[in-house]
Order: structure tokens, then sequence, then C-alpha cells
């Protein structure tokens, strides 16, 4: 889900040579998305062009907030504007994955697709961007104090051939939702991932929060599936949405979640 509570901004400025470096030197991910931009900007016969690229941003790490691919992006939207050389999405995504193996799908910002994520390349593009809801983001492991999950010893999951099929169907219901515009079907979509999920990366006390889901009258539960992040949703539209998300946010507080945020897509 599109969110803008963090943001990542990126400023490259080029020069002759192969070297290119990056600001914070540990940003390998983004130096080598800045490297391959270089590439797909510059002519052949331009020469070596390198460069330096600076970021600044404040997405936390680990937690699924996306803070690779905010950089990775940021870096080659930096880098083709810099040479005034648009590349398509598709050709931004191509970058994405090879810099970071698996990558968000941001780059698509004018509707929603189906990405896969480690191979760069829409399996569907649904025409529409996704029906905008509140949502009451939280952290889903209190006990791990904000610091989220190690995403490279994190092992990949891997779905049987039930969950593949509740993807199948999932896939369907996603499509209808945002034809229709349907944000209780997003929400029942969301709510059915987390569920597939808990076999994966349980979160501890989601029992807890199906309860304030439906005490609160929330469309679902949304989870990040590599990391420590997850929320609940609302129609924003709602007339008594800031009634519903302050009724939920006293409830985190009661079964000890107090770190909480809240945004609405497409805002």
């Amino acid at each position: 889900m599109p969110c803008t509570v963090h943001t990542t901004q990126a400023s490259f400025i080029p020069a002759r040579g192969e070297e290119l470096t990056v600001s914070p030197s540990w940003k390998s991910k983004a130096r080598r998305a800045a490297q391959l931009a270089v590439q797909a900007c510059v002519r052949p016969e331009d020469g070596p062009v390198g460069g330096h690229l600076e970021l600044t941003g404040d997405v936390p790490l680990c937690r699924g907030f996306g803070s690779s691919t905010s950089d990775v992006l940021a870096a080659i939207w930096a880098v083709q504007d810099a040479f005034v050389a648009p590349l398509p999405p598709e050709a931004v995504a191509r970058i994405a994955v090879c810099a970071e193996t698996a990558s968000d799908s941001l780059m698509f910002k004018e509707s929603s697709v189906l990405f896969a994520q480690r191979e760069g390349k829409v399996i569907e593009d649904f025409g529409y961007r996704m029906p905008a809801v509140r949502v009451l983001g939280f952290g889903s492991r209190p006990e791990n104090e904000g610091k989220g999950i190690d995403t490279l010893a994190f092992p990949p999951a891997r779905y049987d051939s039930t969950e593949i099929e509740d993807f199948a169907e999932l896939h369907a219901m996603l499509r209808e939702a945002i034809h229709t515009k349907d944000v209780a079907l997003v929400g029942a979509v969301a709510s059915a991932s987390t569920a597939i999920n808990q076999r994966h990366l349980p979160i501890p006390l989601l029992d807890s929060l199906r309860v304030i889901e439906r005490e609160t009258g929330a469309l679902g539960i949304q989870t990040a599936h590599s990391g420590d992040i997850a929320g609940l949703l609302y129609d924003r539209d709602d007339p008594e949405v800031d009634a519903r998300t302050e009724h939920g946010r006293r409830l985190l507080h009661n079964i000890g979640i107090h770190e909480q945020w809240i945004f609405t897509t497409g805002d």
C-alpha cells in the first residue's frame, strides 16, 4: 500500500569516469541501482560516467516499509532526472530487481499491479489504483521494540498447494475490488492474506487484533509478509471513520501495542 508516513530523497551529480560513490556509504543497493540507471541513460559512445549519489530519508529498516525499494527507486529517479532521460516503469522495475534481488512495485504509480517481485515483471495490471482506505498502522510485535525482521536471514515463504489455490482466489477478489472500488472486499483480501501468512511469519496477537477489528468496524487486517508491521483498514469515506480509528488506537494500547501511525492511501 502506498504510504506517505516516511520518505526517501536522492540527488545525483554525474561526473566523468567510472567511479560512482554513495552517501551513506553502506547504501550498496542504491549505489548498484544508480550504476545500472546510468548505463540505461547514457550512450556507450559517450564514455564512462560515474558520479555521486546522496540519499536522505527516514524510512525504518527491516520493518516492512519498503526501505530498500525506496532507496533504489530514489536513486534510479535521481539519475534519470540528472540526465533528463525518463525511464519507463518496466525498465525501472528491471533495474530495481537487479539491484536488490526482490523489489516492491512502487515504480508503477498510475495503477495497481500484481508484481513478480523477484523477476521484475507485471503479472497483471489492474488498470486502476486501489481504492483509498484509512490505515491504523502499528508494530505487530511489541516485544521486538521496533527492531524489525532480518530479511536477509529470513527464508522466503514456501506456500503449499492449498495456499497457492487460496492466492488464486484472492487474486480474482482483488481484481474485482479494484475494478468496483469495493473497499470492504479489499479488507477481506487483506485479512485472508494475513491469515495465510500466520504459518510463515505469525503475528502473536492476531486473535486480539481480530476482536479489535470487529469491535471498531474495520474492513480488515493487513500485514507485512517480511516485516513486523501491520494495519487495521477502515473505510475512508465512512462518516464515523475518525471515531472508529480513535477507538482502535485505544484498544491497541490496551493490549500493549503503543507504536502506531495513521495514514490514508491515495492522499
